[in-house]
Order: structure tokens, then C-alpha cells, then sequence
């Protein structure tokens, strides 16, 4: 079965590229011609109305194939859980001095100096933050079936790690003393909410009949 990702960003697809090995009935690749199609407005109230609007919008555009689309981004207890869907333009909604001092910073560096701010008056016991991960799957416009997957954390004064992408160098896990940016990428897969959401995705998949029409290739 071949599962076709909605994404030109190399860290999501690297997540969904590790999580399809251990199918092997399985392959996610990304979409063909995605960068010739125009993106969709992410406007829904949360992940998984994001996530379901992508899915239809490019696979309406990718007729009878499996289309794959995420939304996914980071909730923050002490903000109201703040960034959430807005977790990848968080420093623009906030009109954050590192937009307009360095445009042409990383993206993700930028996000995670607005979030450092934004809590500076919250002290360590109160920085609680949950990364979740909703999945859609359509064909032709329609979804064939949502998966999503969580994390738990804090949120640190300051970052730490290489690894990983997004808000992973302030992401920490208490359990394993270590961000998300400082795990193994092997490790990072299993944990974060993009792997359980994808392990989620691809077990129901592997649960699913050979003569399951909406799944298998059209003739």
C-alpha cells in the first residue's frame, strides 16, 4: 500500500519515511508535483479540522490516490494552550521582534525565542506543554480514517539538543532528564506525537482486509 504525504517539510517526512519501515506492506512517500499546487488555507479550529481539510484539498487534486496530511504543533497549559494550530506562525501573531530583526532567521528559531518570552514570568513548575499530532487520510475527497498522537512535557528557560525540529530544543521529557531535540532520532520517532500518531494510523491500515475497496488500488 502506497500513502502519499501531503508535506514538502524533510522533518515530518523523515518521521513518516521511519514509521512506514516498520510496515513493510506499507511506503509513505510525498506527493508528487506538490510544489506546483497551490496550498490550502489552514483556518480550522483544530488539528484535526486542519488535518481532514489538507487531506481532501490534495487528494481531490491527486485523483484515486492515498493522500496523507498532518497538522500538529504544541499546546502550552500557562498560555491558554497557546500556540496550538498556530504553532508555526506563533512569532508572527505575536508580531515578535525576531520577525522583523531577522527575516531571514530559521523559522523554528524565531517561533521558539517568542515562546521563551512569552512565558518568562512563568516559573518552571507552571510550563506544562502537550505536543499532539492529528492525521487524515482521504482518496478522491473523501477521509478514509484520522489517527492522532500526544506527548506530555515542560517547557524550558532555554534550549538544548541539535536534533528534531519545531519547539523540540525546549520540549522536555521528564521521564528520560532530556529534550526532544537530545534523543536519537530512532528514539524521538517512537516518543513524539507525530510517531504515535503514525504508528496509530498505519496499525489500523495493517488491520484492514485485502478486499477493502476504499484501500486498494483502483483497477
Amino acid at each position: 500500500m502506497l500513502l502519499y504525504a501531503a508535506t514538502t517539510n524533510p522533518g515530518k517526512l523523515r518521521d513518516f519515511a521511519r514509521a512506514a519501515e516498520s510496515s513493510p506492506s506499507i511506503r509513505i512517500e510525498p506527493l508528487p508535483g506538490l510544489n506546483t499546487i497551490p496550498s490550502p488555507p489552514e483556518d480550522g479550529p483544530t488539528f484535526e479540522a486542519n488535518a481532514r481539510a489538507k487531506a481532501i484539498y490534495y487528494s481531490l487534486r491527486a485523483p484515486n490516490l492515498l493522500v496523507l496530511a498532518d497538522d500538529s504543533g504544541l499546546e502550552v497549559a500557562a498560555l491558554d494552550n497557546a500556540p496550538g494550530v498556530r504553532s508555526a506562525r506563533f512569532a508572527a501573531d505575536l508580531a515578535h521582534p525576531a520577525e522583523a530583526d531577522t527575516p531571514n532567521e530559521n523559522p523554528d528559531n524565531r517561533n521558539n525565542a517568542a515562546l521563551l518570552a512569552a512565558l518568562l514570568a512563568v516559573p518552571e513548575s507552571r510550563r506544562q506543554a502537550r505536543y499532539r499530532c492529528s492525521l487524515a487520510l482521504a482518496r478522491n475527497g473523501a477521509v478514509l480514517h484520522t489517527a492522532e498522537g500526544t506527548v506530555e512535557g515542560f517547557i524550558l528557560t532555554a534550549p538544548r539538543g541539535s536534533g528534531g525540529f519545531g519547539y523540540d530544543p525546549l520540549f522536555f521529557l521528564p521521564a528520560l532528564g532530556r529534550t526532544m531535540s537530545e534523543l536519537p532520532p530512532a528514539d524521538r520517532l517512537v516518543l513524539n506525537h507525530r510517531g504515535r500518531a503514525i504508528e496509530a494510523l498505519l496499525s489500523h491500515l495493517n488491520q484492514q482486509p485485502a478486499t477493502n475497496n476504499l484501500l486498494s488500488p483502483p483497477i
